[in-house]
């Protein structure tokens, strides 16, 4: 296994999936896992190298360690990497966490490097065997911007780590609500700041309180200020896990605002591990965690006046128990997720 960093050196939603993956696959009795990614390693991982390194160099020392490797297969978690030139090489599974080209058009980069990568992408799609997505609707982009197989593509929801994020069942004291995102363009957190100005208006004594750094956050306090709402939003920044799951313990419910680009939503599973709602948009895979639980807390994407009618709902008690969020986070078991992750390896394997 192949990923981008390890959580511990650089956290983020796609670190901790791919941190927990190794961790559950290193667990499983018939695997011999080597799992690498960038930045410090935990026990059952090892460091392609430090944090810091360009994508060129990073693309190059992955293509060396799979052309190097005698494993029978290679589980990409990024298109670029694990790219051999040797002949035979394993088969090659890419885990598509999203496509790469429209994420940066969407943080408005350059057309010309947009164009670059898209066609970086393309081309490193055409070398891969397998894909696993964590959604159908990530499923559905791989598909149709990458003229993917269909059967090439297995969807395979991701685990979560319930020791990690004890449950609080005690009610919290005070209305709050957490989001809990980076701090980019495409987490809707803008459309978020917009409701909550109507929520603070009916519930006046109201907090949401924002987790997370990003290349928007300036831009995000400033708008909290224009709306007059710096009485009532509060900036973390980031936090340890333990500061976390007090803040999910405080919260009335989270909030995963997000507009564009979504492939699930880990952190809606963790804010329910911890006993904490989370209402989501119905952008790209996030439904998928929260629907089976109560379709309610699914809202349209980017719409400020549906979002600050839940939250309003959502004060006023409309949301599922916390011990009910707890239970249906408990149905996302890592060990299943990698038991199915052998099944799809021992597949490709057999038809070798």
């Amino acid at each position: 296994m192949i990923g981008s960093e390890w959580f511990e050196a650089r956290p983020g939603g796609l670190n901790r999936y791919f941190d927990g993956l190794a961790r559950a696959m290193a667990d499983e009795a018939d695997v011999d896992l080597s799992a690498w990614a960038f930045g410090a390693a935990p026990s059952y991982g090892r460091s392609v190298g430090p944090l810091g390194m360009s994508l060129v160099e990073r693309v190059r020392r992955t293509a060396k360690l799979a052309g190097a490797s005698d494993a029978d297969i290679i589980d990409c978690h990024f298109a670029l990497y694990g790219q051999s030139t040797i002949v035979r090489q394993p088969p090659r599974v890419v885990h598509f966490h999203g496509p790469w080209a429209e994420e940066s058009a969407v943080s408005s980069e350059r057309r010309q490097v947009v164009a670059l990568k898209r066609l970086v992408e393309r081309r490193a799609y055409r070398g891969a065997d397998a894909f696993v997505t964590l959604s159908e609707a990530f499923k559905a982009v791989v598909i149709e911007k990458f003229q993917v197989d269909p059967a090439r593509v297995s969807v395979i929801p991701p685990g979560v780590d319930i020791d990690r994020f004890q449950p609080s069942f005690a009610a919290p004291t005070a209305p709050r609500a957490l989001c809990v995102r980076r701090l980019e363009r495409r987490m809707g957190i803008d459309v978020l700041l917009r409701a909550w100005r109507e929520v603070v208006t009916n519930v006046p004594d109201a907090q949401l309180h924002v987790v997370g750094s990003g290349t928007f956050e300036q831009a995000l306090r400033s708008l909290a200020s224009e709306l007059g709402l710096d009485h009532s939003v509060f900036f973390l920044g980031r936090i340890s896990d333990e500061e976390l799951a007090s803040a999910y313990a405080c919260a009335t419910f989270s909030v995963v605002p997000t507009v564009a680009l979504e492939g699930f939503g880990l952190i809606s599973l963790e804010s329910m591990a911890s006993g904490c709602p989370a209402i989501v948009t119905d952008c790209g895979g996030l439904p998928d965690a929260v629907r089976p639980l109560d379709e309610s807390l699914v809202v349209e994407a980017g719409s400020e006046e549906a979002l600050a009618v839940r939250m309003l709902q959502a004060f006023a008690g409309q949301l599922p128990s916390r011990r009910a969020c707890r239970a249906h986070a408990e149905s996302y078991s890592w060990r299943s997720v990698a038991t199915r992750h052998v099944d799809l390896y021992r597949e490709l394997e057999a038809m070798r």
